[in-house]
């Protein structure tokens, strides 16, 4: 397993961190978590691009984490349709179908794909293994931040696995989906002293690590007051394992 971060910031334009994506390969597929603004560049800069995507995880249905979908289906039909060689299989919470249908009522055709191109996946946050893959299964659990918002767990047979928070206050649901994950990937979307409701800090996000046990931490979705504060020294009053702070196109391997 590799996660390859595409955009640690938020919706906020910034030249050094795009919106809201992560990429996680697993053998020979490709798995990417939410699709903010600049996400298709960063694949591209990556070293892979959209029609190799096997697998696209929406945590919820905020701008900074779809803006780029409807570019995305675009994409995979013109100029050349046959670019796309597999299915696209899109995973969300709660009113996922209903999200798309929105986005096809105004766009119409030209983000439809063809018969057999796309799959559309619902998962109700049960922590059941709600998506079962040769070489992985994904489970997910509801979030605090809007109804949909869900996290996901993706989990090999040998037993890697990472979890990706998506959008979320402190919660018990994200604390056991985390449970000695590999890696978890979490929002700190703002410093200790600046905590709005529905996101983390980075003092938040360290409790919920220490409380899962996890192997490693990974905290992303940055907004430019990040930049003015130590936010793994937050994060340590509360987490002392080890630690990263996400930065665009960084990679990490799990293991």
């Amino acid at each position: 397993m590799q996660v390859t971060v595409l955009g640690s910031g938020t919706c906020v334009p910034r030249l050094d961190r795009s919106a809201c994506s992560i990429l996680l390969h697993i053998g020979d597929r490709q798995l990417v978590f939410d699709s903010g603004p600049g996400t298709m560049r960063r694949l591209l800069e990556a070293g892979t691009d959209i029609f190799q995507i096997d697998y696209l995880f929406y945590s919820h249905f905020h701008p900074d984490h779809t803006a780029e979908l409807v570019p995305l289906l675009f994409a995979n039909k013109y100029p050349d349709a046959t670019r796309r060689t597999k299915p696209l299989t899109i995973v969300g919470g709660p009113g996922l179908k209903e999200f798309i249908s929105g986005l096809e009522s105004v766009y119409g055709h030209w983000i439809q794909l063809a018969e057999g191109k796309v799959d559309l996946v619902e998962l109700d946050g049960s922590r059941q293994p709600g998506l079962t893959e040769e070489g992985f299964t994904v489970a997910a659990a509801p979030m605090a931040h809007n109804p949909e918002s869900v996290a996901f767990r993706i989990e090999t047979p040998s037993g890697r696995s990472v979890v990706y928070s998506g959008d979320t206050d402190y919660t018990e649901n994200l604390v056991n989906l985390a449970h000695k994950t590999g890696l978890l990937i979490c929002e700190s979307a703002v410093p200790d002293e600046e905590k709005i409701p529905g996101h983390l800090t980075p003092v938040l996000a360290g409790r919920m690590a220490a409380q899962a046990e996890v192997q490693r931490l990974m905290l992303t979705h940055f907004y430019p007051a990040c930049d003015a504060i130590d936010i793994a020294a937050q994060c340590r009053r509360a987490y002392q394992g080890p630690l990263l702070i996400a930065e665009d196109l960084m990679t990490v391997v799990v293991d």
